[in-house]
């Protein structure tokens, strides 16, 4: 297992991430984003400074983490947007080195209004299709998305879309109903991480670790935790992976200063900088 993290969390700006990246011992950064844009929405000139600063560092891009399709996005978006992110991704993946791109598979609408399934697929077996071309690996996150409702939507995406690869989240099914169990009264219960992930684990090429308590609904944010103090079986998931020969990378995405899309306003840095830091040491800790 090869450790990585989003390290935006623990600064904006690409230096401070490095130096979190090497104060950890790390060689890899999960990109997303930098000095508040993400990595495909990057200048060129910006993005040439940061590929300079990542090879003087010596530091490599694990996962090229795109907003593509991303849980912020209706499936109604003009599709023009998603392809221009596309396009935008697959040179600075090659210049990077990076080989998978992270995507979803858009907003999830209200449960019980139309989803609109097939254009979802269509839409990504195209993405899908670009980055094959280009010699590199789509991998879709279970976020708040079509492919997030549960197991079952995710292992649906793999068969509406052959190529497309798994990014697994620890952390993003705490918080998120299961809409493939439905109870008596209609209900549903919240999902289970080990149970979502030995389902679909078969087709995880890269992870993501968060960990977090149930909120008490589904509109209110979770309490994200340090990793193995909530309920998202991190500890259990690792040792899963263990068991599988995974090689691959973890990446931390903490939430517990901050959350990616917080307010700018809203964010101690310093704070973030500590913690993300932190919580990389405990992972190393749960993974040894």
């Amino acid at each position: 297992m090869i450790l990585t993290g989003f390290a935006d969390e623990a600064g904006a700006d690409l230096a401070t991430q490095i130096k979190a990246t090497q104060e950890l011992g790390w060689d890899y950064i999960s990109a997303r984003g930098i000095d508040g844009k993400n990595i495909h929405d990057l200048s060129d000139e910006a993005f040439d400074t940061a590929e300079a600063q990542l090879k003087d560092a010596g530091i490599r891009i694990a996962e090229f983490g795109s907003l593509i399709g991303t849980w912020a996005k209706s499936i109604t978006t003009d599709f023009d947007i998603t392809l221009a992110e596309v396009e935008r991704s697959i040179p600075r993946m090659k210049r990077l080195g990076t080989e998978i791109v992270r995507v979803m598979s858009y907003a999830q609408e209200p449960w019980g209004q139309d989803q609109q399934e097939q254009e979802r697929f269509r839409r990504l077996r195209e993405i899908t299709q670009r980055f094959t071309d280009a010699g590199l690996i789509t991998a879709h996150e279970n976020c708040m998305n079509w492919g997030g409702f549960s197991a079952e939507h995710t292992l649906r995406l793999i068969e509406e879309v052959p190529d497309m690869k798994l990014i697994f989240d620890t952390g993003n099914p705490t918080f998120q109903h299961d809409r493939s169990k439905p109870s008596s009264d209609g209900t549903f219960p919240w999902q289970d991480s080990l149970e979502f992930f030995n389902a679909v684990k078969e087709n995880v090429i890269h992870v993501h670790v968060k960990d977090c308590i149930n909120p008490v609904t589904a509109d209110v944010e979770p309490v994200y935790t340090y990793p193995g103090e909530g309920q998202s079986h991190v500890q259990a998931i690792i040792s899963e992976l263990k068991k599988d020969n995974y090689t691959g990378f973890i990446a931390i995405e903490p939430h517990v200063a901050t959350v990616f899309h917080a307010k700018a306003d809203e964010v101690d840095w310093e704070q973030c900088y500590q913690s993300y830091v932190k919580y990389g040491q405990m992972l190393e800790n749960l993974v040894h």
